[in-house]
């Protein structure tokens, strides 16, 4: 089985041989790091590709228990992800999560279970918050030796939802929020996450444990966050579905923040139908996130009504050309023929359907004003409630990594910590310039971007792809990232679900359907309409690295 992390950060100065050990696997080539070749996939086959429904009848009929299928996945952890091809998503294990699932199995028995999500095992970014025997670190070692000093409330709602957390997901580090020249899916903590369907190739980021864990069959669901395409880019890259809520409608309370403004926290699964199952827990109005009283009266603690495999029929759907498509020509065939698949299925397609504001999005410098200056804010504002012993500010954070290089910049450095903490949060003239800013974003994300043109066209959800084919892992010189289409909707704060399409060269690609505020009803019935008709999602075979595909 899976042993847990258990280092502390006193004992990182004196790691000693194993610290070095550590450093060496880190530093070696992507293909070096993906295991032996012609890896087999071991099963067991009950637990690939099955649904969050599936495993809830059989544990209904007394055919699985909870305790099981947690013995199963930690099985498959080891096999997947610690040896065998080394996917490396998974960072730590809850030690106590056989202990919960035996709890859950009683209560089932004498009580019925709670609900949909009743003894399902999940695995969560390692952002989010736990009041357990894990830690939170957002990858870094910085943080190790404390813990949070309650739940993150999503961490909560997902355990009164009768959910088994498994463990803690890898990710880019700091949400990929520390340098301009960063490899996607690496952490000091966990070091390079790989992608399942070819070791060599990234799985983008920065949730990107949580959709390589997903793809991998390594858990039912996961959940991850983003600030912009960090649901995404994963989810798109590793082939699975996920949803990137309106902002306000999932807590932010307990999640390391990058920005008040942008982030959201969202469920990734292997079918919209299990991604829209676990979105159903995250939701209703938090006091710790003043966001979400905002989503009074949109939100539904049920999702699944509105899944439909003839969702496309009847939907006007806007296919979105410029800037945020045509950005690789292996992704455009794929996106094409997934428009011609809404055609068939009876959906009305006006393309083009672009936003008006598409190229000053693409040149705008406002988005990383107001990030820099919120990260700045809102992390100082977590540090100070975490009770991290010696790290308080992002300073610390700053000075923390100068004193361990080795281990926490071994391959890229920390400049966006250094534009953050350059910024003056009490200068009335900088306070003036990232309100301007934040005002500029909302006004081209959404009156001359997503809302322009669903009006322009009376639209329901306009569609784009969402990334290009996994690029090379390259830890010297960073992502070789060609374009996405994330940003829009980050700006606005609207929601965005990701719906495999195909695949280009035994690479997947994906695509994302978009819309307005609060509009995730109608885009979880038009993209559970798209997965149903396309069924484009296979599992990956775990290709070596250098190998043809």
């Amino acid at each position: 089985m899976l042993q847990r992390h258990t280092i502390s950060r006193r004992k990182l100065l004196k790691m000693g041989a194993t610290a070095a050990a550590t450093a060496s696997l880190a530093s070696l080539p992507a293909n070096a790091l993906a295991g032996k070749r012609g890896f087999s996939d071991p099963g067991p086959g009950d637990l690939i590709e099955v649904t969050i429904a599936e495993l809830q009848a059989r544990m209904a009929s007394g055919e699985l228990t909870a305790q099981k299928l947690v013995q199963l996945y930690l099985g498959r952890i080891d096999d997947i992800d610690r040896h065998g091809p080394k996917v490396n998503s998974v960072l730590e294990l809850n030690p106590d999560a056989e202990e919960i699932a035996r709890a859950l199995d009683k209560e089932r028995r004498e009580h019925g279970p709670r609900g949909p999500l009743h003894g399902i095992p999940m695995l969560i970014k390692d952002n989010i918050d736990t009041h357990d025997k894990e830690h939170t670190t957002a990858g870094s070692f910085a943080l190790l030796g404390s813990t949070p000093p309650l739940d993150a409330t999503l961490a909560a709602r997902l355990r009164d939802a009768g959910v088994v957390l498994v463990g803690k997901l890898n990710l880019s580090e700091w949400a990929n929020f520390r340098s301009t020249n960063s490899s996607s899916g690496w952490s000091g903590r966990g070091g390079q996450c790989l992608n399942p369907y070819a070791l060599d190739r990234s799985p983008c980021g920065s949730s990107s444990g949580s959709g390589a864990a997903v793809s991998a069959n390594l858990c039912a669901a996961a959940l991850g966050t983003e600030t912009d395409g960090s649901i995404l880019c994963p989810s798109g890259i590793n082939m699975v579905a996920a949803i990137k809520p309106t902002l306000g409608l999932t807590s932010r309370a307990g999640v390391i923040p990058i920005s008040h403004n942008q982030d959201t926290v969202g469920p990734f699964g292997r079918t919209v139908a299990d991604a829209a199952t676990v979105l159903g827990a995250l939701v209703g109005v938090d006091p710790r996130d003043p966001a979400t009283a905002a989503s009074a009266g949109h939100f539904f603690t049920d999702y699944r009504p509105f899944l439909d495999p003839n969702g496309l029929k009847g939907a006007r759907i806007g296919v979105i050309r410029q800037v945020f498509a045509g950005f690789q020509d292996k992704v455009d065939a794929i996106y094409n023929q997934a428009i011609e698949a809404m055609k068939q299925a009876g959906a009305t397609i006006v393309d083009p359907a672009d936003l008006p504001s598409a190229q000053t999005i693409a040149t705008s410098p406002d988005e990383l004003t107001v990030l820099l200056f919120d990260f700045k804010a809102d992390l100082n504002a977590y540090l100070a409630s975490r009770g991290d012993p010696t790290i308080h500010t992002l300073q610390d954070l700053i000075d923390f990594n100068n004193a361990h290089a080795k281990e926490e910049l071994p391959f890229f450095g920390q400049e966006i910590f250094l534009q953050s903490q350059a910024v003056d949060l009490n200068d009335p003239a900088t306070i003036a310039a990232y309100q301007a800013a934040l005002d500029h974003d909302h006004h081209l994300g959404r009156d001359q971007g997503i809302d322009a043109v669903l009006q322009q066209f009376d639209l329901d959800a306009l569609v784009a792809p969402t990334n290009p084919i996994p690029w090379k892992i390259d830890l010297l010189d960073g992502d070789h990232d060609l374009g996405g289409s994330s940003t829009p909707t980050s700006l606005a704060g609207y929601p965005a679900i990701q719906v495999p399409a195909g695949f280009s060269f035994g690479l997947p690609v994906g695509i994302t359907f978009m819309g307005t505020v609060w509009s995730e009803p109608k885009l979880i019935k038009i993209a559970s309409g798209f997965e149903a008709v396309t069924k484009a999602r296979k599992p990956p075979k775990f290709i070596p690295a250098n190998t043809v595909i």
